[in-house]
């Protein structure tokens, strides 16, 4: 925050960003926003072109992520484990520390040649993560976290590895100051007793609600790598906010409707998500959300244009957690709804293309869906928009083109044979596309009225063969044609496991709930990969019967 304040002042001339979006994660965007636009250069080093503050950046450099680089990783039991590089990192991205010395020993052959001294030795020697590593190592020698006695030979050999490991030692200590001696002046332990403080900004008659933001299950950050992978959508699909269920009925609210969330820095249209999981006067919206997915005329930033840039004194860490907001609902009855599938490669021109026309409406979003053709299924495309009036048909068709909605395959191309099913109400601005492809859909958009929108997806998701149905497909209404049945939401991402077929099979187990969420594992699989949905899958058993031990 304080940087940041500091290049609005222009007390600060210039920044390199590495590792991190500030132009989504930070508070009070509007702030940060005008502070990269004043600053005389910012260096941006990023793994992915689609962030939000690779528009400021005047110099961009490419760094290799996660799996392209190599080095070590140090857990939370103070275990250091060997990283090394599954993939090479694609064009001329490299690794952080490589472009941070390759940039160093340059400006310091500069600054010897404005010298009279000759020293032209360098102050970063390093050939490769190993020498970065063993210059960091000896920085910790006489300290509690003393490494000085391991080395990547050892962590090659031995695997993972405690610190501290100090020269000498044979492994790493088990378990810390068992001596009773601490890292302090006197050696005794110092506990740090901090009185209550309130937040600070609370709420009141003006915003009488508690906003709170943070992440959701199956996603990270400011979503740039896991908002690239189309199933990590499958559990919470879109931007939302979350409103109790009391306030709701208050407020007259239902779920899918849009409100106006407004703090004392800005305003942001979302729709709402009713949940009994939230206490009354309080909200959440992930703090995924951010301008790459949600957006509209006036809005510029997504979800942290709202919260507080208030400080804690001793981390500086910004009160992300609380900021008070008021909330208004909205009247938006002409909809925009297109989904379809999208070829893997032309995906993120595609999230691109559609990102760009947000301004056109009052409302816009637009997200990954489906499970990339790598894990054996396809990529789709959502966007969703909502005025207060019927639009122009040029900006409708801009949204449907890009999902191919626009045109069919013509007869002997060798392409899949597709047809374009249409219906047009010009009177009320309704009208829906369709566009079947061998035989299943692969492309839809509702103008005006959604409500056929939970089927029809359903439908092009589990490529359910469509071609009895006509011009049923273009049947307005919620209630789908005869047969229909939804699997719901997406419970177990890992494996596409949906609420239906679970519900459906705890009424076939018997046992103790513990050995119901076995049997469950066993015929489903949900649960048994990364196990985020674990927690999920034990209410549903608690609500079907009984309780299930932690």
């Amino acid at each position: 925050i304080e940087l940041f304040d500091a290049l609005a002042a222009g007390t600060v001339k210039a920044v390199w960003i590495a590792c991190t979006n500030p132009a989504q994660s930070m508070p009070e965007l509007d702030r940060v926003h005008a502070a990269l636009r004043q600053a005389e250069l910012v260096v941006l080093q990023e793994t992915f072109a689609t962030t939000a503050t690779v528009p400021f950046a005047d110099v961009l450099l490419p760094a290799a992520t996660w799996g392209e680089k190599g080095g070590s990783v140090t857990n939370s039991e103070r275990r250091i484990s060997r990283v090394r590089a599954a993939v090479a990192p694609p064009g001329e991205a490299r690794d952080d520390w490589a472009i941070v010395c390759d940039f160093a020993r340059r400006l310091e052959r500069r600054l010897a040649a404005a010298r009279s001294s000759a020293d032209r030795s360098t102050l970063f020697p390093y050939r490769d993560v190993e020498g970065v590593w063993n210059e960091h190592r000896e920085t910790t020698r006489g300290r509690d976290l003393d490494i000085t006695g391991l080395s990547y030979a050892i962590l090659d050999a031995r695997g993972p590895q405690l610190w501290p490991f100090r020269t000498g030692a044979s492994e790493g200590q088990k378990r810390l100051y068992e001596d009773s001696v601490f890292p302090t002046p006197s050696g005794r332990a110092r506990f740090a007793v901090t009185p209550y403080k309130a937040v600070a900004e609370p709420v009141d008659a003006r915003f009488p609600f508690a906003l709170n933001t943070g992440r959701l299950r199956d996603q990270w950050h400011g979503m740039s790598r896991t908002g690239s992978v189309p199933q990590l959508f499958g559990h919470s699909a879109e931007p939302a906010i979350d409103v109790s269920d009391i306030d709701a009925k208050r407020r007259l609210l239902v779920d899918g409707d849009f409100v106006q969330v407004t703090s004392r820095r800005g305003s942001q249209v979302m729709r709402v998500h009713v949940s009994d999981a939230m206490r009354a006067g309080q909200l959440f919206i992930a703090m995924h959300w951010g301008e790459e997915f949600v957006g509209g005329m006036g809005q510029r930033h997504g979800v942290n244009t709202l919260t507080s840039p208030a400080l804690d004194p001793d981390s500086l860490q910004p009160e992300l957690k609380h900021a008070a907001v008021r909330l208004v609902k909205l009247d938006l009855p002409w909809r925009l709804l297109a989904f379809g599938w999208i070829d893997d490669d032309a995906v993120a021109a595609t999230l691109a293309r559609l990102r760009a026309g947000f301004g056109r409406f009052a409302y816009a979003s637009v997200v990954p869906f489906g499970r990339s053709q790598g894990q054996g299924g396809r990529s789709g495309i959502l966007f969703r928009a909502a005025h207060d009036t019927v639009l122009d048909a040029q900006t409708v068709d801009l949204v449907e083109a890009a999902l191919g909605l626009q045109a069919t395959a013509p007869q002997g191309t060798g392409q899949a044979a597709s047809h374009l099913l249409r219906y047009d109400d010009a009177r009320r601005g309704h009208a829906r596309r369709v566009l079947v492809q061998d035989g299943v859909l692969r492309a839809v958009a509702l103008r005006g009225d959604w409500s056929a929108e939970t089927w029809l997806r359903e439908y092009l998701e589990n490529a359910v063969p469509v071609a009895q149905l006509g011009r049923l497909l273009l049947k307005p209404g919620k209630a789908a044609p005869s047969g229909f049945e939804s699997r719901g939401r997406v419970v177990c991402n890992c494996w596409n496991v949906g609420e239906r077929e679970i519900a459906t099979a705890l009424g076939q187990l018997d046992g103790d709930p513990r050995e119901r969420l076995v049997a469950l594992q066993s015929r489903l699989k949900c649960g048994t990969q990364c196990g985020s949905c674990l927690p999920e899958l034990k209410r549903m058993i608690v609500d079907a019967r009984g309780t299930v031990s932690a």
